[in-house]
Parts: C-alpha cells; structure tokens; sequence
C-alpha cells in the first residue's frame, strides 16, 4: 500500500517540477516508519525522482545552471554540515511537520510573474538561501525544491519554466549528499526502499507524461497543498 501511495505522490509532485520528499515523508509517518529511516528514505527517493527529471530537463537544454550554480555552491556544504546535528524523534516529528506546513503555505501563496527573468540574481541573497535550504533538507529529509521554487517566482529571480527546470537538479544535488551523510551517521533506508524506488520512478515518468498533455499545474498544487497541510498536522501534533 505504501508503494502505491508514493507512485502517486511521485505522479504529482513531478508534474509540477518536484521530487516529493515532503509528502515521502508524510505517507512514511502514517504508516509508522522511524525517523531514522524516514530520513535516509525520502532522500533516497528524492535523487531517484530527481535524476530522471534533471536527465530530461538538461537532455532539452532547460536548465539554467547560471542561477542554479551559487544556490548549489552553498547549499550542499550547509546540507552536509546539518550532519553534525541529531534530532530527537519528538523534535524531528515537530521540525518536519512544521516544515510541510510552511511548504502547504509557500505553494499557497506561490504566483507566476512574466513570462521572463525579470531581474539579475544577486550573489550574496542567492548564496544565503541556499545555504539556509541545504540545512533544511538535511535536518528533515526534504530535497529543498518546494521552498527554492517559490522563493524563486516571489523573487522575480527566474520565471515559472525556468523554476521547474532548477528544481531538479537543486534536490538531486542536495538529497545526495543528505543521503550521504545519514549513511555516515548509522542510518539507512527502509528495507523496502527498492520497491519504493521503482514506484517513485514510475510515477515521475507517468507524471511528467500526464502534465505535458493534461494535468493543469495549478490544480495538481491544491491537491499537494491538502496533502502537506494533513501531515504537517498530524507530525506537529503526534
């Protein structure tokens, strides 16, 4: 049943340019997993779900790697120092849950500018964000993209095509070298993280398939935002 419910979180979140950590993570908790393979878990099938999307994005030459180039300079070496940092279960349950709903509200209040980068991306704001977004998805097991996205369009950095293209590669970058990490410290994945790993990858193709031809964007992100607010409860709460 779990593999069922993360083909379809894969499905949804690929189709609007994201890996879906957060709602791993959320299924995960419902069906009781610790936190010390929720982490390693979701990771592991966010650089699944990443990699296919970041192959067919650069494989269309989509990507623009001059915005993404100082988020990445910065985020993975915060990513990696968020290693040193152990959470409890009661403490990482409340971070996480508090992270889905700050994730259910950035798709909330997330809007599309022009058609086109409206403005230069200054280095150092870029630097700081992907530094604070690398920690983030370290201490939670959350690839980064649903915060980089947003942040991105409120900024007026890059515009909606250009966002779902860096998304991508930002979560693959990250997530590996979370994944790295909670491998060093002892943790490691469910043991039906393959079974996993194959719906994922199932779903993000189907996805991507799906919202080329007949998925509207803006639908699909009520539906993830229903979906964060019910787990960012339930984990803020449990």
């Amino acid at each position: 049943m779990a593999s069922l419910f993360i083909a379809i979180i894969s499905l949804l979140y690929a189709s609007v340019g994201q890996a879906g950590g957060t709602a791993f993570l959320s299924v995960m908790a419902f069906f009781g997993m610790s936190s010390t393979e929720m982490r390693p878990t979701a990771l592991g099938l966010n650089i699944v779900v990443a990699t296919y999307s970041t192959w067919l994005f650069n494989r269309n030459k989509v990507v623009e790697w001059a915005i993404l180039r100082p988020l990445l300079f910065s985020s993975m070496p915060a990513s990696l120092a968020g290693s040193l940092i152990v959470l409890g279960e009661h403490m990482y349950k409340t971070l996480t849950g508090l992270v889905l709903l700050l994730a259910s509200a950035a798709m909330i209040m997330q809007r599309g500018p022009a058609a086109g980068r409206a403005r230069e991306t200054p280095l150092r704001a870029s630097v700081s964000i992907g530094a604070v977004l690398g920690l983030v998805s370290r201490l939670t097991g959350v690839g980064g993209g649903v915060f980089l996205a947003p942040a991105l369009i409120a900024l007026n950095w890059a515009s909606p095509k250009q966002t779902l293209a860096l998304s991508p590669p930002f979560i693959l970058a990250n997530s590996t070298v979370g994944f790295l990490g909670a491998l060093f410290d002892g943790q490691f994945p469910s043991p039906d993280f393959a079974l996993y790993a194959i719906s994922a990858l199932a779903g993000a193709v189907a996805g991507t398939i799906i919202s080329l031809k007949w998925l509207d964007a803006t639908g699909i992100r009520f539906i993830l935002v229903a979906v964060l607010l019910i787990a960012g409860v339930q984990l803020v709460f449990a």
